[in-house]
């Protein structure tokens, strides 16, 4: 269902919110950066080939977290792979996400929709394309996201796509953000 919203309201949600958003976070875009480099060497960004609406391809934006030619995994299988002790940080408080900021003022993504899939994610796509959510952007945050997405099998996350892809609202995405800032500001557990 494509509704008002959907094809033209959230585009324009997606500019001001990104464009906002790489301002005021300026400061810490710049410090991220800064630990980057002076942490390791290789590049500050780390750039990946990524599913975009309708199957095209993009070049999603993080910022590096692991070693230089680490093997490109799914989230899901990236739990043995070494990770420099910036990263971690960077990983935790989920600021490597912050430059897909620059992904979503380009239109490649947007702030709520599917996470952006790897080409070689062959079972997501396609239950994607199956249940409708392939049309849509990828999201920086989604509501497979804010419903435990690590561990969740194909279909799973692609039932939660499905699931937001019926019925884009700006209510909708309002909430979505909204848990998950509850979930990134919730204190990490103690052990």
């Amino acid at each position: 269902m494509n509704t008002n919203y959907e094809s033209q309201g959230k585009r324009i949600v997606d500019v001001v919110c990104s464009g906002t958003a790489l301002i005021v976070l300026s400061p810490l875009l710049l410090a991220a950066s800064v630990a980057v480099r002076l942490s390791s060497r290789g590049p500050i960004i780390f750039k990946q080939a990524r599913v975009g609406a309708g199957g095209g391809k993009f070049t999603l934006l993080k910022f590096r977290t692991m070693p230089v030619n680490t093997a490109v995994v799914s989230s899901a299988d990236a739990g043995g792979l070494a990770i420099t002790p910036v990263g971690r940080v960077l990983r935790r408080t989920n600021v490597d996400e912050l430059p897909q900021l620059l992904n979503i003022l380009r239109g490649e993504m947007s702030v709520v929709g599917p996470r952006p899939a790897l080409p070689s994610q062959a079972d997501l796509l396609l239950y994607r394309t199956l249940e409708g959510s392939g049309r849509l952007r990828p999201g920086l945050t989604g509501l497979a996201q804010i419903n435990s997405f690590d561990g969740m099998q194909p279909k799973e996350k692609a039932t939660w796509d499905e699931t937001y892809a019926r019925r884009v609202t700006f209510r909708g995405d309002l909430a979505i953000v909204l848990a998950t800032l509850r979930y990134l500001t919730k204190p990490p557990p103690r052990y």
